[in-house]
């Protein structure tokens, strides 16, 4: 049977989402831990987002397969093994690494494939009088002022669907055509995040390091250096230019993975299984 869970984590103390030899990640600190409450070799698990190192998450989503009479066997005293999962859990993991919800997945569900959109936000304190020291883990502190419009009009001008080549680190034979849904710049005055500089940013998927990458572009523009239009006519040239530096991980969180409905969960990750055609480079 296939379980999905929900969990968030605090990604200062970890070397990114992946599993890698002698590192501590978030993925092998949360097999581990399964492991031992289902008493079998640590499960393999699927995630909808893979996170950097120092990144933060706080709607994180992920899979795991496991025998139906291990999802049972964890119930112990309870009734319910989705509830005994997420206890047993909590207490075997880590402080910085919480799941809040254990539960078996709808058919067809894939924790990766099948989700719609991810949503990412980076949160920037350019004033000394918002800078706090118990939240320097998640927000950036910047030295100079920021023009949050003119970030914001150099954002919009991001949306849509492109080759983000400029904006993402290369893979072999990975594709950089995303469909960039959203790319907002704000500075809130009320709630949490009252007085900083937060850009939200929402896609299908995301390459490597391209939110950071984006967030270093728009920085460019916020501090003056660089027009609104720079970051759309590096987008248009298709090539990483050194003016525009990756932002710093801890500023960035994953707050949330969305879904379609349960009877459209197979199609979505058969759809988006299909490698996503190159853009043709008179668009």
């Amino acid at each position: 049977m296939r379980v999905r869970l929900e969990l968030s984590y605090d990604g200062t103390g970890f070397a990114g989402w992946a599993a890698q030899p002698g590192l501590r990640t978030v993925q092998g600190t949360l097999e581990a831990a399964l492991g031992t409450v289902l008493r079998l070799e640590p499960p393999r698990l699927t995630v909808a987002g893979r996170t950097d190192a120092g990144v933060h998450a706080r709607g994180q989503v992920a899979h795991l397969d496991l025998p139906a009479e291990a999802w049972d066997a964890v119930r112990g005293r309870l009734d319910d093994p989705a509830t005994a999962l997420v206890r047993r859990l909590a207490g075997v993991l880590p402080p910085d690494v919480v799941v809040h919800r254990a539960e078996p997945a709808p058919a067809g569900f894939d924790a990766r494939f099948s989700a719609t959109y991810r949503r990412y936000c980076y949160r920037i304190a350019d004033d000394p009088v918002l800078v706090d020291p118990l939240r320097r883990s998640w927000v950036v502190r910047h030295r100079l002022a920021l023009d949050e419009a003119a970030m914001d009009d150099a954002a919009g001008r991001l949306i849509g669907h492109h080759d983000f080549a400029a904006f993402c680190k290369p893979r072999p034979e990975a594709t950089t055509v995303r469909t960039l849904e959203e790319l907002r710049v704000g500075r809130p005055t009320a709630g949490p995040d009252a007085g900083l500089v937060v850009v939200d940013v929402r896609a299908d998927a995301f390459c490597h390091s391209m939110v950071r990458a984006l967030v270093g572009g728009l920085l460019a523009v916020g501090e003056g250096r660089r027009t609104a239009a720079w970051p759309a006519e590096l987008l248009a040239a298709r090539v990483r230019d050194p003016a525009a530096h990756v932002a710093p991980a801890h500023g960035l969180t994953l707050e949330e993975v969305g879904y379609p409905a349960d009877e459209d969960l197979a199609a979505r990750a058969e759809q988006t299984r299909a490698r996503r055609d190159p853009i043709d480079p008179e668009e």
